[in-house]
């Protein structure tokens, strides 16, 4: 069972920014995953909503700015952590993609939103992501919700995609077994109360736990990686369990 950061250390700190992710690689975590949204000018951005209120109080669309002006717009979260990370912006996709200099052992879980997908269309979304990741392209998983968004990634040559299931029926696991991502990410909440996980080639990532118990429930289930936003509840877990259990 491994830790994957969503969207980084967001629990501690604002989330899908460079303090969060810089968090979550002090804290041990070898996996992160991010969001990404397209400004108007076709730049990667690293941000979940397609509006900007929640994460930095401003009205408007990501969409409607440039990586510019988004660049230098504030993400602090003040309505969670008041003044405590003032002055964090929004950061572009290569700046969260420099964290992986000189770090071969980290990857990076990158995930194309349905708006973005929906504003520009499919074709230049992905285009723009998979140029964006190239030169670290061992190291990134594009994921999406869209399955023809990771179908096409693959199509354009990137190496890893991963699909984020909305549902866990029948027909679910039929489009995953004709396509055959190396993942497949799930909310728990969406998954029935036990059982194995599908098989597959791919590994499952399931995501929305914050718990140590709920965590080893669902790697005993087939879940190779847990997703939390609580990182550092969850990886001091692990390492105190795992103290506990050397003789």
């Amino acid at each position: 069972m491994q830790i994957v950061a969503h969207r980084g250390n967001a629990r501690d700190c604002p989330e899908n920014t460079l303090p969060a992710f810089r968090s979550a690689l002090v804290l041990g975590v070898r996996h992160l995953e991010l969001d990404v949204q397209l400004s108007s000018d076709g730049v990667p951005m690293v941000v979940h909503d397609a509006t900007l209120k929640r994460t930095t109080g401003l009205t408007g669309r990501v969409h409607d700015r440039t990586a510019a002006a988004l660049a230098t717009t504030e993400a602090a979260e003040r309505r969670r952590f008041g003044n405590q990370h003032r002055g964090t912006t929004i950061p572009r996709l290569a700046d969260i993609l420099a964290l992986l200099d000189g770090r071969p052992d980290v990857s990076l879980f990158v995930e194309m939103k349905a708006e973005s997908l929906e504003r520009f269309g499919l074709d230049r979304v992905v285009r723009c992501v998979v140029e964006a990741v190239a030169a670290r392209r061992t190291q990134c998983v594009l994921i999406s919700f869209d399955l023809a968004a990771i179908a096409r990634a693959r199509h354009l040559g990137h190496p890893t995609i991963g699909w984020v299931l909305s549902d866990y029926r029948t027909r679910s696991r039929q489009a995953a077994e004709e396509l055959q991502p190396a993942f497949l990410f799930v909310n728990h909440k969406r998954l029935p109360r036990s059982g194995a996980l599908w098989p597959g080639r791919w590994q499952w990532a399931v995501y929305e736990v914050d718990t140590l118990p709920l965590a080893r429930s669902l790697a005993q289930r087939g879940a190779s990686l847990i997703e939390t936003m609580a990182v550092a509840k969850m990886t001091k877990g692990l390492a105190a369990a795992d103290g506990r259990a050397r003789p």
